[in-house]
């Protein structure tokens, strides 16, 4: 059985199926000349990518997720009493437009359907004022109660049901303030979470504690469903099991919320509300991304603090800044925005492509990018008290969170610029390259934020069932760092060398590499090829070929690339999926990399991104190919159909960035 065109069934043959969605292409006369076809497409998707360059520097594309973002904006709203109903339209317009024809949602195109984000869709169209007889909402609900209910969804879903008394607070995990009290080396610290986790934790304890209710707009009977006979609920796990202890400990702090001191709760509320503030960026956000501005406005105004004070003013414009109105007048809200990590991979894509090292654009670029450097301490200190700062963040305002992948793309980035100031801009690269060496975990690979966030109990936790909540090393992470590491001169730095000789084991016996952030096995294999080349390692190397057979032997028949988001849950989706223009160009890279320029693969596979490019230069893309946590969080980069494929063109015309080649051989170790 083989995946259907949306990749909507549950197996997979050998081939997935080809296409990218769109109809609105052409493929390449088979007998031209690939050569001039693919410079053609070079140069149209360097115009259309010029084009969309901010007048300050930057690129920024749409992040898309799913709709629960947009339901608890929602709900945050009627939570605080701030319904607007230009808003509720606009986000009742684009839900609505998501919802699928069996009457639920999906969390990425073409996925399965998905309890927890139908049933919050479904009370984001109730306060939308669509009614439960309607014919697209009982479909909705039928389905929800199929599946066993509200009682069946995430916590997070469940929590936010519980402020308006549709579910019960004494029936969700318990997450009590006092957390905030313990030391960092204690287990379950706040900082034994990934950053991502950390800053939605903090205020949903305060949350938790205070447990609010505000009167429901209206019933949700008709998304329970019926009990069962002589149900009891779930049984416990073994006391001798992992799952068994925190089961019994959450169970011990129900009992201790009904009895914890009042001045120890109150201060632990207290100091969770210190750390929640001195963490707000200065744009009043918090980390830059959505939901942790969700929960902290939240938790700060169960603690008092009026909606006109100014951390609550700033918190409430910033949500604002998430949202995107379209033509049609729907209103979608992005979890986060990505300009950083944009503008970085464009310069990349553009340089590469022969756009000349002192272009205004590349030049404009790399000026807002220098002036994007956190030169403070984040949290990430915790871990590593004694190192100088210098990375970058994803996001426009995000000074506490750097990330190591950021940095380490932006150097690359950097690098391939001609920029007229070049002590700036070599002293901006040497700060940023020496904090990513200082942020080598103990195993020695990369995180995406910290150094060793890779303890194993807080993905115990009952409350932690809404994805990755650690941040351990992955491949793609530390495959950056060792390309920019090599490219820096440092190819033979022990730390670089702890790094390759990371990924050497990381790589699965089929050749692949995972991908933690992209997906999957496609981009961890297109991240990590070009690093071990760029360190040094020969395209003869058996790891190299290794990946080299994979990639030619998941190839779908049009030539391009793709990997279904399954491919994280289900063993026959890994290398298989529609053709996405993202994922082919990772393939690409590798392939390229490996010296496979003339090889017939590559050749099938650049025919394809020349062939489906549309006239204005850009490709069609509505499938997810990246990842917030693998398959529970998936995102859509639209500028990822566009910066990838060019760069993928630009090194197949141009060869491989031979500056940044030469730079690595003359620059001294260190």
């Amino acid at each position: 059985m083989t995946a259907t065109t949306d990749g909507s069934t549950g197996a997979v043959g050998p081939r997935a199926p080809s296409g990218n969605g769109t109809t609105d292409t052409a493929r390449p006369d088979p007998g031209g000349d690939l050569r001039v076809a693919a410079e053609r497409a070079t140069a149209r998707s360097v115009e259309h990518l010029l084009g969309r360059q901010d007048a300050q520097g930057w690129w920024k594309g749409d992040l898309a997720t799913n709709v629960t973002m947009d339901a608890e904006d929602l709900l945050l709203r009627q939570f605080l009493g701030l319904q607007d109903p230009r808003v509720t339209h606009a986000a009742g317009l684009f839900i609505r437009g998501e919802q699928r024809s069996d009457g639920t949602w999906a969390t990425f195109y073409g996925g399965p359907p998905d309890l927890s984000a139908t049933v919050e869709a479904y009370v984001a169209l109730r306060l939308a004022g669509d009614r439960p007889d309607d014919p697209h909402m009982a479909r909705a609900a039928q389905w929800v109660r199929d599946r066993g209910g509200i009682a069946a969804s995430r916590v997070f879903t469940r929590v936010w049901l519980a402020l308006f008394g549709w579910w019960k607070w004494d029936d969700l995990p318990e997450l009590p303030p006092e957390l905030v009290f313990l030391p960092k080396w204690f287990p379950l610290n706040i900082y034994d979470f990934g950053c991502w986790a950390r800053q939605t934790i903090v205020p949903l304890t305060i949350v938790s504690a205070k447990r609010p209710v505000r009167p429901a707009p209206f019933p949700l009977d008709e998304l329970h469903a019926a009990p069962t006979a002589g149900t009891a609920g779930p049984a416990l796990a073994p006391v001798a099991s992992w799952d068994g202890v925190f089961q019994r400990l959450d169970k011990a702090l129900h009992l201790y919320h009904r009895v914890a001191p009042r001045r120890l709760r109150r201060g632990a509320m207290n100091a969770a509300a210190r750390w929640i503030i001195e963490r707000q960026e200065n744009d009043g956000c918090w980390g830059g991304i959505q939901p942790p501005a969700v929960y902290s406005v939240m938790a700060l105004h169960l603690l008092g603090y009026d909606l006109d004070h100014p951390i609550m003013r700033a918190g409430l414009e910033s949500l604002d800044r998430f949202a995107v109105w379209r033509e049609d007048g729907a209103r979608m809200i992005e979890a986060c925005q990505s300009p950083v990590w944009d503008t970085c991979l464009a310069t990349i894509a553009l340089a590469d492509a022969g756009l000349s090292p002192d272009h205004p654009a590349l030049v404009k670029a790399a000026d807002w990018m220098i002036g994007e450097q956190i030169v403070r301490p984040g949290d990430w200190a915790v871990r590593r008290p004694g190192l100088t700062p210098g990375g970058w963040a994803f996001e426009f305002h995000n000074d506490n969170y750097p990330d190591i992948d950021d940095t380490a793309e932006v150097i690359l980035a950097l690098r391939r610029v001609g920029h007229p100031d070049p002590e700036r801009l070599d002293a901006a690269i040497e700060r940023g390259a020496r904090w990513n060496l200082g942020m080598q975990s103990r195993n020695g690979a990369w995180g995406a934020f910290d150094a060793d966030n890779t303890s194993p109990f807080p993905n115990r936790l009952p409350f932690c069932d809404f994805g990755e909540v650690i941040d351990p090393p992955s491949a793609d992470v530390t495959a950056h760092v060792v390309e920019m590491l090599a490219y820096e001169g440092r190819a033979h730095h022990p730390v670089t060398r702890r790094g390759v000789e990371w990924l050497l084991a990381e790589q699965e016996t089929f050749g692949g590499w995972f991908g933690r952030w992209g997906v999957n096995y496609v981009y961890g294999t297109g991240a990590v090829v070009p690093a071990l080349t760029a360190a040094g390692l020969p395209p003869a190397h058996p790891a190299i070929r290794r990946a080299v057979s994979w990639l030619e032997s998941v190839q779908n028949e049009d030539g391009g690339w793709g990997e279904d988001l399954r491919s994280y849950r289900e063993e026959g989706w890994i290398g298989h999926g529609a053709t996405t223009a993202s994922q082919t160009a990772w393939a690409l890279l590798a392939l390229l990399a490996a010296g496979e320029r003339e090889s017939k693969s590559v050749e099938r596979g650049i025919a394809w991104l020349a062939g489906t490019q549309r006239e204005d230069g850009s490709w069609d893309e509505p499938y997810f190919t990246g990842t917030g946590f693998p398959w529970d969080f998936s995102i859509n980069y639209h500028l990822y159909r566009q910066v990838f494929p060019l760069t993928a063109l630009g090194r197949y015309v141009h060869g491989e960035p031979k500056a940044l080649t030469a730079l690595a051989g003359t620059r001294k170790a260190g």
